[in-house]
């Protein structure tokens, strides 16, 4: 079975060795490869797949591992082996991901990137984005620094009021911070930084508080727009650069006005369901302005269309997050000093979980996930579809929080919502399609047993899980909970005897364990009805009790 795949990507490179592949070139690759994602390079595999073996100069695996280290700096250290397919040679390096910027030993510093095509290619990494590479590794947060050109004169005095505002107003702004003197709150939010005894505006100072003016001079990356399409007709299309308090209280006073609510009746109350969820919202754009590549020339964009809402920001994920782990990876971002900044004046969210939040606000009424599926290495897309909302489901979740007092988990809303959805499914099930450990699920799941919320059928590896009858109940879905716990018990005797009938005839205990992954004392209750209706009969004791069809 070949172990070599058969085409190239990001993390996998194929080189031809027939005429001897240049060892600079090599080293090339080699730094390209690991100033991005890092991966395996395959020496005697051509372009197409095709092996064609490594040329004998480079067999020896040590010696290419000290050629890679001694050509590249600081020093990378390789694995490299030679592996056997289709009855020839390759060698195969394996290069880890550097956590800082690598040249090579003449100074050339290089990426990897995806051609339009698909196919991989190595690219010079020019100077301006070695603080894009950096803040992507977390090794340097470029919001901490000063702003190349800026003076204390170019911070808005009145912004710094509406800030002092948003801390007031926000209920998780650290109001401590409102008895400090202007000197003291720049100082405490890392608005301003001082160097050799003068105080200069930080990246986040001018981001909070900067002149609109001196924002679109100094920092052209800092720009955002919001969008409004109906079918092909632009209804709304603004374009800001200016400071992010003013950007955001726009953007949601834009947003409000084309997100409509649809009120729904709640006992003797009446609340209001949005279009799309606003606190989501809210921490969606957060995250685009806080986590966002500032090095990199692009613009926030906020679409509402007939698809959904859309929030891109430039940048991709930093290293370490990904599609999969989004909603376990520890919070951390592109920029330290802006994010802490917002969490303390009340804008973000404390924990760094605001995709928890982002994920509750479509899952609390019964709607799809939020999507990131678009995310690339450059641009990080979040995606909230439209879709009617549950009110049945709705309706069970503020009831349950309100019994128990408190919101239930993020994991607990998302096994709900899976469960609502898909109706049964086993452990392992819900693990692949929430990107969630089964360790976690577990305890998530067996507290809603507790709760009365979800219920278990079966036993082993396939026990599956379904809402539970409460719920169906309360929902009144009794018809749908009767088919998803009655079909299994309907079946067992069929079940039973079919497997009989295989067995020329002959059936025991153990097997209608095995079959039906039920307890020994259910299977033998099972297969006593079918001897008392006559469909099966004793045919011999013991320890091994054999069972018989008529």
């Amino acid at each position: 079975m070949r172990t070599i795949p058969y085409k190239e990507d990001l993390t996998t490179e194929f080189k031809s060795d027939v005429k001897r592949y240049p060892d600079n070139d090599l080293i090339d690759e080699i730094v390209g490869m690991a100033n991005t994602k890092g991966g395996s390079l395959y020496l005697g595999v051509e372009d197409d797949g095709e092996i064609t073996g490594v040329n004998k100069i480079h067999k020896d695996a040590i010696g290419v591992t000290a050629l890679i280290a001694n050509n590249t700096v600081p020093s990378l250290s390789v694995r490299a082996d030679i592996i056997t397919e289709e009855e020839k040679d390759v060698l195969k390096i394996e290069i880890p991901m550097s956590r800082t910027v690598v040249s090579t030993r003449s100074g050339k510093m290089l990426k990897r990137r995806l051609k339009a095509d698909g196919s991989p290619e190595v690219i010079p990494l020019y100077s301006y984005e070695i603080v894009s590479r950096l803040s992507e590794l977390a090794l340097l947060d470029f919001s901490a620094g000063p702003l190349a050109g800026s003076s204390l004169e170019d911070l808005d005095p009145n912004l710094r009021v509406k800030l002092r505002n948003v801390i007031q107003t926000m209920p998780d702004g650290e109001k401590n911070l409102l008895s400090l003197s202007d000197e003291e709150l720049d100082k405490a939010l890392r608005l301003t930084t001082e160097i050799d005894g003068k105080v200069y505006p930080t990246v986040t100072g001018m981001l909070l508080i900067g002149r609109e003016k001196r924002i679109s001079e100094l920092m052209p990356t800092a720009k955002a727009s919001f969008q409004v399409l109906e079918g092909t007709k632009v209804r709304v299309n603004t374009d800001l650069s200016a400071s992010l308090l003013e950007v955001i209280e726009k953007f949601e006073t834009y947003a409000n006005a084309w997100n409509p609510e649809r009120e729904v009746d709640y006992g003797l109350f009446r609340f209001a369901i949005p279009e799309f969820d606003k606190a989501a919202f809210r921490e969606g754009l957060i995250n685009a302005f806080c986590h966002r590549d500032y090095t990199m020339l692009g613009t926030v964009r906020v679409l509402i269309d007939d698809e959904g809402l859309t929030i891109s920001s430039p940048g991709g994920f930093i290293d370490g997050v990904t599609l999969e782990n989004l909603l376990t990876v520890e919070p951390h971002g592109k920029n330290p000093a802006l994010a802490d900044a917002l969490k303390r004046i009340g804008l973000a969210e404390k924990t760094g979980r605001g995709i928890d939040r982002i994920y509750e606000g479509s899952i609390i009424y019964g709607r799809p996930w939020p999507d990131f599926s678009e995310t690339t290495s450059t641009n990080v897309k979040l995606f909230i579809q439209r879709a009617k909302a549950d009110n049945q489901f709705t309706k069970f979740i503020a009831d349950e929080q309100n019994r128990l007092g408190r919101p239930l988990s993020i994991y607990a809303l998302m096994i709900l919502s899976l469960l609502k959805n898909e109706k049964r499914l086993t452990i392992a099930r819900i693990a692949e399609m929430t990107h969630l450990a089964e360790g976690k699920l577990r305890g998530s799941i067996e507290n809603l047993i507790e709760d009365g919320l979800v219920e278990g059928v079966g036993s082993g590896k396939s026990r599956s899980y379904l809402l539970s009858e409460k719920v169906y109940k309360e929902s009144n879905q009794s018809i749908q909970y009767v088919r998803q716990t009655g079909i299994d018990k309907v079946l067992y005797p069929e079940l039973i005897l079919k497997l009989a009938k295989t067995q020329d005839g002959f059936i025991t205990k153990q097997d209608v364990i095995d079959l039906l992954k039920v307890t020994p004392a259910k299977a033998y209750s099972e297969i006593k009805n079918l001897v008392r209706e006559g469909k099966l009969y004793r045919f011999c004791g013991g320890k091994y009790t054999k069972y018989k069809v008529k």
